[in-house]
């Protein structure tokens, strides 16, 4: 069977940045579970895993406009200190969520801190990047009906109810 809309998929992977470095690996783990056509993977990987088959290897280059899309600069912010009230170390690198005018919650990254203020960002951290993926293909099924209504694939690799 090969990779089309409503598929259930499954793959090991290695993603590497332009230099070479490792970001992420399902080395030792179960294959990465999707739903294709649902778009839980980015955009990028997805199109070209279309019309694989099971035991299938294949090298994809992600342009930051198909992965993560590009760093927006409205992301990054200067923050007063005081609005971590109750944090007493903040350092590069923490994770906080900031609250949207909406309600919603944000996931920041601090890249930046002063005596005055802190800056976050709230791009993804692979945003801006380019990625690189070594893919084989483990697993093309078609997905049921319930994977379907709820727009992801259960099971291993996948989401647990």
């Amino acid at each position: 069977m090969t990779i089309k809309e409503n598929s259930a998929v499954s793959f090991h992977y290695l993603l590497t940045d332009d230099a070479g470095q490792e970001i992420d690996s399902s080395a030792g783990k179960d294959p990465l579970a999707y739903l294709h056509g649902a778009g839980n993977i980015i955009p990028g990987l997805e199109n070209a895993l279309e019309g694989k088959s099971a035991g299938d290897q294949l090298n994809v280059a992600v342009t930051a406009e198909e992965g993560y899309g590009p760093v927006q600069e409205e992301l990054i912010q200067d923050v007063p200190r005081t609005a971590f009230q109750g944090v007493e170390s903040i350092e590069i690198g923490m994770q906080f969520e900031a609250q949207t005018g909406q309600g919603g919650a944000v996931p920041v990254t601090v890249t930046a801190v002063t005596d005055e203020t802190v800056t976050v960002d709230g791009n993804h951290p692979l945003a801006g990047k380019a990625l690189n993926f070594d893919v084989t293909i483990a697993d093309v099924r078609e997905a049921t009906a319930e994977e379907l209504e709820h727009g992801h694939v259960h099971g291993a690799g996948g989401h647990q109810h």
